[in-house]
């Protein structure tokens, strides 16, 4: 730990104060260190800092200890990221208002930060919706894209487990601290995430609960994240609506994916795509909108199955191209089901194959 790096901990364990006040004291003095010891003549003479902003500061600060919030994130084993630190995501640091530290769980080194696709909708989607989102993003499949979103129910349900698996990377940012993870419907998604898939950040302190007005305020993360947005399906009133016009703010391509004119939630969808968003119906439409062109992951070395038996070497041969159940599987390879359950278990103790949330088998990373 350098000198100063506690102070970005204490920082982040205050809660009258938004990223926006530290953002400008920080700015002011340089130091992270010189900010948190300000006097109070000293703040009350930056320029477009509140009064509430600095009485809640002030009496917070002598509660927290800088060096029991760095030794307390250390011993649970959440990483940190601030902004000083050169893992700080590029695109995140240029949005206004960036969030003053991450905690994170997983490894965001493992995503590629230039193929970031948020993905935002409803929490009551249809399932249509839902149907056609996967479909959308199984394109995507052992390819360097990252998607990007926010662990709620719904939409952002749909995406992450779309990742997991088609054997993608994603980044779930989340409206509460880690102690609190909401829905509690989510935490096998949270845990395939932080264990190799991608993962969770959250600008909140692991005990701070996730309620309703930070659910917006994440959502800057999600779309600060990304290249593109996507927004699934949308009220006009609704959170994916308010990231959506985050995106246009931040300079990010905005996509929407069209569903039934019957349904209330594809309002917002209609109403952005009449204001100049990009439809998007299949993979490659997005693909364009972007101007990627991506990669598969590791195909060489996945395609290499001479040192397996036959059996082994069709089952890969197919897991390869697609994650499948294993009904899927006895169908492709019409192997019986005890023989099939003997050699996928083979496969997953010796780390060649993994089994998703939507129990599928995928080529392990």
């Amino acid at each position: 730990m350098n000198n100063n790096e506690k102070y970005w901990y204490a920082f982040a364990k205050l809660t009258k104060t938004a990223s926006a006040f530290v953002n400008r004291v920080y700015e002011h003095f340089g130091s992270i260190e010189l900010a948190w010891h300000a006097e109070a003549y000293d703040l009350w003479r930056i320029e477009g800092l509140q009064e509430r902003q600095i009485k809640g500061f002030l009496s917070e600060r002598p509660n927290i200890n800088p060096d029991e919030c760095y030794e307390y994130i250390k011993e649970r084993n959440i990483d940190f990221i601030h902004l000083e630190d050169e893992r700080y995501p590029y695109l995140l640091r240029h949005i206004d208002n960036p969030p003053t530290g991450l905690f994170m769980l997983g490894d965001l080194s493992v995503c590629n930060l230039e193929r970031t696709l948020a993905v935002v909708g409803s929490r009551r989607a249809s399932e249509n919706s839902k149907k056609n989102l996967r479909n959308i993003l199984s394109g995507f499949a052992n390819t360097d894209i990252c998607i990007v979103s926010g662990l709620a129910e719904g939409i952002d349900t749909v995406a992450h487990k779309a990742a997991v698996d088609n054997n993608i990377k994603t980044i779930a940012v989340i409206g509460g601290g880690f102690d609190r993870l909401y829905p509690k419907s989510n935490i096998k998604l949270f845990n395939d995430i932080i264990n190799g898939r991608g993962a969770v950040l959250t600008e909140y302190w692991p005990d701070v609960d996730a309620i309703s007005w930070h659910f917006p305020v994440r959502n800057r993360i999600v779309s600060g994240l990304s290249k593109g947005v996507l927004v699934a399906e949308a009220a006009l009133k609704s959170g994916a609506m308010i990231t959506g016009k985050l995106a246009l703010e931040q300079n990010r391509e905005l996509m929407c994916m069209p569903g039934l004119i019957s349904n209330p939630n594809t309002e917002g969808i209609y109403s952005l795509l009449k204001n100049g968003a990009t439809m998007v119906t299949k993979t490659d439409d997005i693909l364009d909108a972007l101007g990627w062109q991506v990669q598969t992951k590791n195909t060489e070395k996945k395609n290499n199955f001479s040192n397996f038996s036959e059996e082994e070497q069709l089952i890969l041969d197919f897991i390869s191209k697609d994650a499948l159940t294993m009904d899927e599987l006895i169908l492709k390879t019409n192997l019986n089901i005890d023989n099939l359950m003997v050699i996928l278990t083979k496969l997953e103790l010796d780390g060649v194959i993994s089994q998703t949330t939507g129990e599928k088998y995928i080529m392990a990373v």
